[in-house]
């Protein structure tokens, strides 16, 4: 409960945050071109009945703003006089235009009210990007340092376990992320290290990155060996005697020659486990015969001895170094109880450090790269397996550290603002997007969509958002239960 509530104040924290920067964008411009905003608020204010639906608001004398939070926290929003909107106040459109009124406003400030809010989450990004790396550095292990474990698919197409991954198309690679898979997937060539030599290995250049990121196992990964680093206490491991140094050999008799296979058996017994109705089924899953290299500890003898006048008990112990196999009982969940040996510990890692003024160029180019780089990846947003991709609020709130960790938010706030400046961008009516849209058709025409036309594709687009919210967190759901 205590890791749910920890991700649950971060993502409410981070989205907050986003949305009132967001609206603040409108409000922004509204104000500077003499439009009257009428409500600003966080969250949703959807009444019920009598009820208002704000948990509570203001407005300050000699204000036309009312300023407020409501109950629904699933974003925010920023009520523009004259304007048709999320708030479908048809009435005001009856009336006639007045001059503080959005309509009443030359296309080209409309226009930049509109993209105010995507403007900021933008800016406000690219800021967040540059002051991690003038607080924190960039802190990364170089890819071509670290030996890699390939699926059955890559070693078809030449590589080896234990290959590093150099380059692509003559690019080198900077370090393990989903970089790394994205420019394997589209390469023709690739250079790689094999036990000490450079080698090339052609590519088809047109690979699934969804297909190499979802396989069981990935298409590639770091090779972690299968040697102990710590027993956490309590815990199956330790109570069978397994310790630091100590190497998983096999799981049932299946070998283990990584701590990348010891994941991939896990994964084997959650899948029996789906199909278990009783208890001793989950049982008899979660019961296994491990086999480990290690040592046992035996006493041999006991004397006693005198000092200081006080009899003492000297116990003699006799270590013995061997293959042992026992069996053990992981917890429900599958686990043993131990951590592996992980990459900080195996490679050293380069560090680079950024001054107050170094940094906001080295953010916006990393900013910009995390653009493109999600623009690219919407092209599998479009495919069945995509679709299955789509995360909701459960999603997006797993995706925060399960403990407090500033470099992570801010990290992960930054990746927010990008996804919901791009996806409010998007020409989508009832997005900002879609009044874009519909602004650069009034440029080229300089005719207005009539104001039947614009309330009824706010319903279609308010629909359309729905429904994606609907499938987001209906996969959210589903995978919860296993079905993905």
């Amino acid at each position: 409960m205590d890791v749910f509530l920890i991700r649950l104040l971060q993502f409410m924290l981070a989205i907050s945050l986003l949305v009132l920067l967001h609206e603040g964008g409108h409000f922004f411009f509204s104000k500077l071109f003499g439009v009257r905003v009428e409500k600003f608020f966080l969250f949703f204010d959807l009444g019920i009945g009598k009820w208002k639906g704000k948990l509570f608001s203001f407005k300050p004398k000699n204000s036309d703003t009312e300023y407020g939070v409501g109950w629904l926290p699933l974003g925010g929003y920023c009520k523009i006089s004259g304007m048709i909107d999320e708030s479908f106040d048809t009435e005001q459109m009856k009336q006639p235009v007045q001059p503080w009124e959005f309509r009443a406003k030359p296309v080209w400030q409309r226009l930049l009210i509109m993209v105010g809010g995507v403007l900021v989450n933008f800016l406000l990004a690219l800021f967040i990007y540059s002051m991690i790396l003038f607080a924190w550095g960039d802190q990364y292990i170089p890819a071509g340092q670290i030996a890699m474990k390939f699926s059955e698919e890559a070693k078809a197409m030449g590589f080896q376990d234990g290959d590093k991954l150099i380059s692509a198309d003559g690019k080198p690679f900077k370090d393990f992320s989903a970089d790394l898979y994205r420019s394997v997937s589209e390469a023709h060539d690739v250079e790689i290290e094999r036990e000490g030599k450079r080698m090339h290995l052609s590519l088809p250049g047109d690979l699934n990155l969804l297909d190499m990121l979802k396989s069981e196992p990935r298409f590639f990964e770091p090779f972690l060996p299968n040697v102990i680093d710590s027993v956490l206490p309590g815990t199956p491991a330790a109570r069978i005697g397994l310790e630091s140094g100590f190497k998983i050999l096999a799981i049932n008799g299946r070998p283990v020659d990584s701590h990348n296979t010891f994941l991939y058996e896990l994964g084997r017994l959650n899948d029996q486990m789906t199909s278990a109705k009783t208890h001793e089924d989950s049982l008899k899953v979660r019961t296994i015969m491990l086999t480990y290299l290690g040592w046992q500890r035996d006493t041999i003898a006991n004397d006693s001895m005198v000092v200081n006048d006080k009899k003492m008990l000297a116990t003699t112990v006799q270590s013995q170094m061997g293959t042992f196999t026992k069996e053990v009982v992981l917890t429900e969940d599958l686990k043993l109880g131990f951590m592996p040996r992980y990459l900080s510990s195996l490679y050293k890692p380069v560090n680079v450090e950024y001054g107050f003024f170094e940094s906001f160029p080295a953010g916006i180019s990393y900013g910009v790269h995390v653009l493109a780089s999600y623009v690219d990846d919407m092209k599998y947003v479009f495919t069945a397996d995509g679709a299955k991709s789509l995360g909701g609020f459960g999603a997006i709130g797993s995706l925060f550290p399960p403990m407090w960790d500033w470099y992570m938010f801010w990290k992960m706030t930054a990746f927010l603002s990008i996804i919901l400046a791009f996806m409010n961008i998007l020409p989508i009516p009832a997005l900002d997007g879609g009044h874009v849209l519909f602004l650069f058709y009034e440029m080229v025409t300089r005719r207005k969509p009539s104001e039947q036309f614009m309330i009824r594709a706010e319903y279609v687009g308010f629909g359309i958002l729905i429904l994606l919210m609907v499938v987001a967190n209906l996969n959210d759901i589903l995978r919860w239960l296993g079905y993905y």
